[in-house]
């Protein structure tokens, strides 16, 4: 990627996967658009090291490690005198998205950057650093647990 214009046309795309993926780890607005942020900035400024073709994938891997690091952050800070936060749902996604981010992260992610981002098996085992089968084994693991999670809920209602 050499020029300006062709690494800010490729981010403007990958712009609203990685808001996505970063509010499914952070579930923070704030703490998402900071984590794109940095993640945008730091792949601009490594923009030669990513292989050709593959830079929304350097993207992603960015992001998730930058939304790492903002949970790392987080455990510094212990709050006295504030009250838990209570999240709230949002309506677009409902009970799938209650479930969703109910499932660990090592399950969360691959779904996310599967679905979301449209990754391969293969794709989304590079972005994430992980092998290709343990990649495909979470994506089941999580696809099961989250069919289990909604039949259980509808079971209720």
């Amino acid at each position: 990627m050499a020029d300006r214009q062709e690494y800010e046309r490729v981010a403007q795309e990958a712009l609203p996967v990685l808001y996505k993926i970063a509010m499914g780890m952070l579930r923070s607005d704030a703490d998402a658009r900071d984590a794109v942020q940095q993640a945008l900035l730091k792949g601009w400024e490594k923009k030669e090291s990513a292989r050709e073709g593959m830079f929304r994938w350097y993207l992603s891997r960015i992001l998730i490690n930058e939304c790492h690091n903002i949970q790392r952050q987080r455990m510094r800070v212990f709050p006295v005198d504030m009250p838990p936060a209570v999240e709230k749902e949002s309506p677009d996604w409902g009970d799938l998205y209650a479930a969703i981010h109910q499932l660990p992260e090592e399950l969360r992610l691959p779904l996310m950057v599967k679905y979301l981002q449209g990754a391969s098996e293969k794709e989304g085992a590079m972005a994430l650093g992980i092998p290709v089968t343990t990649f495909k084994n979470r994506l089941y693991r999580a696809r099961k647990q989250l069919r289990k999670m909604l039949d259980r809920e509808v079971m209720f209602e």
